[in-house]
């Protein structure tokens, strides 16, 4: 099947804007009518970046968080560069792209001094998720969820967890009771190490990614997920949609390409409030 996405309303409805950043681009998907101060909410998961350390600039000229895109002169297809300002990095801070671990054996006694310095205590990691509303954890080699993080509780908006290997969704996800984006991208998950039990009980959850896991189906029970905007399956083994999709009446985007269900099965599972060309 070829890659398709599933966006609401006219296929202008969103841009991409390209965003450079420690030598990668980013693509970014967002209305024109959204804000520069949206544009960087939506770029710090990629980057780690916090949004008051971020300046966005085009053709020459920095970016104003009031302006709309449009108002900025942001079209499709835009360059942008992401400069970050030292000391606002979320978590650990942005992760190199290229970097490699250093041998223990070639590390002298003061490096490794100068390593263990550097990592972020578990308390202050968990006051700065608590303060922003944001726990950035992706490219962190974990094979699990930090048991430290339930305890932000209602204060976590935002987890991105993606491009790990993480295998377990555990029933705990109920305690982020304030969580509206859940990026778990790029994991190891099966159909049985999700707690949908769990996860529908979030009831402010706007976004769902589960893009390149191992999902060869989605529960009934995603149709509890009522104020689910927004839902990325693509590149899993999905052989097919639950028909309670249908009863997620906000839902605005729906990507699920690159699965195992014929393209008549696709078409069939996209309801009245998504539009898709076959």
């Amino acid at each position: 099947m070829e890659e398709s996405s599933v966006t609401a309303g006219a296929s202008d409805a969103t841009i991409t804007v390209n965003v450079k950043f420690s030598g990668r681009s980013i693509p970014i998907s967002i209305s024109p009518d959204s804000t520069i101060s949206d544009l960087k909410s939506l770029l710090l998961p990629p980057t780690n970046v916090l949004p008051r350390g971020q300046k966005l600039i085009f053709k020459g000229r920095v970016l104003e968080d009031s302006l709309t895109l449009t108002a900025s002169e942001l079209t499709n297809g835009a360059k942008i560069m992401l400069v970050a300002s030292q000391g606002l990095h979320q978590g650990e801070g942005p992760i190199l792209k290229k970097a490699e671990a250093v041998p223990r054996t070639r590390r002298d006694n003061r490096s490794s001094l100068s390593s263990d310095a550097k990592k972020l205590p578990v308390k202050n990691r968990l006051e700065r998720w608590t303060a922003t509303g944001v726990i950035a954890l992706s490219e962190c080699n974990l094979k699990a969820i930090p048991d430290e993080l339930w305890a932000s509780g209602s204060y976590g908006r935002v987890l991105d967890c993606s491009n790990n290997s993480i295998q377990n969704v555990p029933v705990k996800i109920e305690s982020l009771t304030g969580l509206e984006k859940l990026f778990l991208n790029a994991n190891e998950l099966l159909d049985e190490s999700i707690s949908w039990e769990g996860l529908t009980t979030l009831k402010h959850l706007t976004v769902l990614s589960l893009n390149q896991n191992h999902l060869t189906t989605l529960p009934p029970a995603l149709g509890s997920l009522i104020s689910l905007k927004e839902l990325h399956v693509s590149n899993n083994k999905l052989v097919n949609l639950p028909n309670e999709i249908g009863h997620l009446t906000k839902l605005e985007v729906l990507r699920a390409n690159n699965n195992s269900f014929s393209q008549d099965e696709y078409c069939q599972r996209i309801y009245r409030k998504l539009l898709f060309s076959c």
